[in-house]
């Protein structure tokens, strides 16, 4: 009886034309579901190679492979809006956003889970790796994927009870390794397919590349700590604090130990950069940040509890811990307290862990 309930259950699977998704499919379809495919249209601009309608091919023919029905999703508007536009603004404003962020929030868990939803389909899948911990019928926890290389729940920290009820990430306990063999052995044509690389959805183009058909180009001072000039560069609005790279510098010795930028000023269009110290921080580094458009995916910690943060994709989890939760929460600010300094800008995403839970994040001002 419980088999024939499952077989009844429709999926409707976010297909990328890559292979995590392709394999996202087909372990569903196997496991009894009513699995239907959909590729993703979104905004392209007409400068960037047209990629879009190769991936659509391949996804088509997974699902023809898989013998499934398959659909397409124009969210080309959504996209331009809540994502590039986004992002422009972002960086023109001096800030550093997360595009894939947002790709997550208002495509794969706005547009597509709202249009799957009114399709009657009871869940949605994507290629992502992480998982979904069922608790009870109202509580559901998001954990970081098996796959330490490729845990994306930092790109997830928007979802919310609602979405993760109506989700499965069927690759979430897999390697990477693992998915491409179980594609090889399903004989999927993605197997052998390149992870994409850039920026969501839009394949091999490097951020500041996209970013200069937008903004234009100005050039700018590079100041050091005494405020001195020793350098130029293309533009502050293209740089972030931290960055290694993007600039000049034209009075240097041999001996110079690298340089990175602890400062910028988008009014004067300068930076100023510095060495690092002790421990791999920079003089501009802290403990504490703001953060703003909070959300909580989970209660499951107290406001005196420790917990685990990253401000970047792939950094090491450090220890930190949440002040005035209840009003801040209230008037949409946190401060984040971390046990150790941390290079951050405005605009990264601060995301929050116990454990393997991911329990939600927020943007700093």
């Amino acid at each position: 009886m419980a088999s024939q309930l499952k077989m009844k259950k429709k999926v409707f699977v976010g297909l990328s034309g890559g292979v995590d998704s392709s394999v996202s499919a087909c372990l569903l379809k196997k496991a009894g579901y009513d699995v239907t495919g959909v590729f993703i249209k979104t905004w392209t601009p007409d400068w960037l190679e047209c990629t879009w309608k190769e991936d659509r091919l391949d996804a088509m023919r997974v699902c023809v492979r898989l013998g499934i029905p398959f659909l397409t999703l124009d969210l080309e508007k959504e996209y331009k809006r809540d994502v590039v536009d986004y992002m422009i603004a972002e960086y023109k404003a001096g800030r550093t956003p997360n595009p894939d962020v947002m790709c997550n929030k208002y495509i794969k868990f706005g547009g597509f889970f709202d249009f799957a939803m009114k399709q009657g389909a009871d869940y949605v899948a994507t290629g992502h790796y992480a998982r979904v911990k069922k608790l009870s019928a109202v509580n559901f926890r998001l954990l970081a994927g098996k796959d330490n290389n490729k845990d994306q729940s930092y790109f997830l920290w928007t979802i919310t009870q609602k979405q993760l009820a109506k989700t499965f990430f069927p690759i979430g306990d897999l390697i990477k390794p693992e998915v491409r063999k179980l594609a090889k052995k399903f004989g999927l044509l993605t197997a052998d397919k390149k992870d994409s690389q850039g920026l969501c959805f839009m394949g091999k183009v490097d951020v500041k590349d996209f970013l200069s058909h937008y903004i234009e180009k100005k050039r700018g001072k590079v100041l050091n700590e005494s405020g001195q000039e020793i350098g130029y560069h293309d533009g502050a609005v293209f740089l972030t604090i931290g960055e290694r790279h993007g600039f000049m510098v034209t009075k240097k010795t041999p001996n110079d130990k690298p340089y990175f930028i602890i400062a910028k000023d988008i009014k004067k269009n300068t930076i100023t950069i510095a060495h690092f110290k002790q421990n791999k921080i920079l003089p501009t580094s802290t403990k504490e940040v703001i953060i703003r458009d909070i959300n909580l995916i989970s209660s499951s910690f107290n406001q005196s509890d420790s917990i685990l943060a990253r401000v970047r994709y792939r950094q090491p989890l450090q220890r930190a811990g949440i002040v005035n939760l209840k009003s801040g929460v209230k008037n949409g600010e946190l401060k984040v307290k971390f046990d150790e300094p941390q290079i951050v800008a405005p605009g990264q995403s601060v995301v929050f862990y116990k454990g393997e839970e991911c329990l939600g994040g927020g943007i700093i001002i």
